[in-house]
């Protein structure tokens, strides 16, 4: 799971590619889920947390540079 502070120093197109590449790994945690193949259950949430960290920052820029 990607640290705060790392994702902090990331430009938004970083930012954007990486939530890209975790809504692709979600996708395929939920079809592994769906038919019994999931390895590793306790990725799906530090997946989702990861996208929710993302959008949290990309909010925040977009706020302060509303300013």
């Amino acid at each position: 799971m990607a640290n705060v502070a790392d994702l902090k120093t990331k430009t938004d197109d970083e930012l954007s590619t990486e939530l890209n590449n975790l809504k692709r790994e979600q996708f395929n945690l939920r079809f592994q889920a769906a038919t019994n193949q999931l390895e590793k259950p306790s990725r799906v949430k530090e997946v989702r947390r990861s996208i929710a960290q993302i959008k949290t920052l990309q909010s925040e820029r977009n706020r302060s540079a509303a300013k």
